[in-house]
């Protein structure tokens, strides 16, 4: 069982300072973000990773012909370099940060890696599911191949071998996969994004690239529907107006979203209440086309001299 150690607020090593390239002090430099905490874990050891690409890691399906006491089957996919690098350095990965509004805080941005031990396979059918209910394969669509812009799709079936790397809060999840099946290679893998509809987004070819877009995008939520034809929700685009990623693309915030889409100032949004009140100064009310410059009081001793003053030359 892994046990969790206690959050680090900020950067207070310098390998958490390389480890998130350095975004914490954007972070923490950016108006109304507060408590940005990471996680600090252990390595992982070398046999946890060879244990991961020999055995798997869904259970066994028990049923009349396949008692529950068979052997785990060999899992066969040998994790991307980069991936196993990572895993070396820390088992796992979780970042997050608040802002506050008024007087509440409110939880936003969320980086996360699963640990070696999560790292588990997408089930394709329950444990103790009927003998004829739906699993993942049935909703296999082969119309929906590869095009110009996209590579193949990831298949639910034994086609593709397909691990979580990401649950993104419930928002979808960021999958490692194997494109070949079993056995499955590391130079076969690439990083998908499967939405809660069940469609799939490429994101990356490596790990290493798509740990990079985590960074970037600075956890913001749904960040990771930029990525699909119809972009993140309203209310996720009020956010990245507000604290705009890194290498974001901002022509896909002003395209179609000026007509509805707020633009929020943090400088303002953030600034205190406490406003010293200016006592307004009363005038007397000027008529109607009267002079154009400030009018004083009446004054007798003035009128007779000053009575040419609006015409001159």
């Amino acid at each position: 069982m892994e046990e969790t150690p206690p959050p680090l607020l900020g950067s207070n090593k310098p390998h958490l300072e390389k480890l998130t390239l350095g975004v914490t002090r954007i972070l923490e430099s950016s108006p109304g973000v507060t408590e940005v905490t990471i996680i600090e874990k252990a390595p992982a050891e070398r046999h946890m990773i060879s244990s991961w690409e020999q055995l798997a890691l869904q259970r066994e399906i028990t049923t009349a012909e396949h008692p529950p006491t068979l052997p785990y089957q060999k899992n066969n996919c040998v994790l991307p370099e980069d991936l196993k690098n990572f895993y070396l350095m820390t088992n796992g990965f979780h970042m997050t940060w608040n802002v506050k509004l008024d007087e509440h805080t409110i939880p936003l941005g969320s980086m996360a890696i699963n640990s070696i031990s999560k790292l588990t396979q997408l089930n394709q059918s329950s444990l103790y599911s009927l003998p004829n209910a739906p699993t993942l394969a049935d909703l296999e669509d082969d119309t929906q191949e590869a095009s110009e812009n996209q590579p193949e799709k990831p298949h639910f079936d034994s086609r593709s071998v397909i691990f979580e790397l990401d649950p993104c809060n419930g928002n979808g999840k960021v999958c490692l996969v194997y494109k070949r099946g079993k056995p499955a290679l590391a130079q076969d893998t690439e990083i998908w994004f499967l939405d809660r509809a069940l469609y799939w987004h490429f994101l990356t070819d490596t790990f290493t690239a798509y740990y990079r877009l985590l960074i970037t995008h600075l956890g913001l939520p749904q960040w990771q529907y930029a990525f699909t034809s119809y972009g993140i929700s309203p209310q996720a685009k009020q956010w990245f107006n507000m604290y705009k990623p890194i290498t974001y693309n901002t022509n896909l915030l002003t395209e179609e979203t000026d007509s509805f889409v707020n633009k929020l100032d943090p400088s303002k949004v953030f600034k205190s209440k406490n406003k010293t009140l200016i006592p307004k100064k009363k005038g007397s009310v000027q008529p109607a086309g009267g002079q154009k410059g400030p009018a004083g009081p009446p004054s007798t001793s003035r009128s007779s001299s000053g009575s040419g003053n609006p015409v001159r030359k």
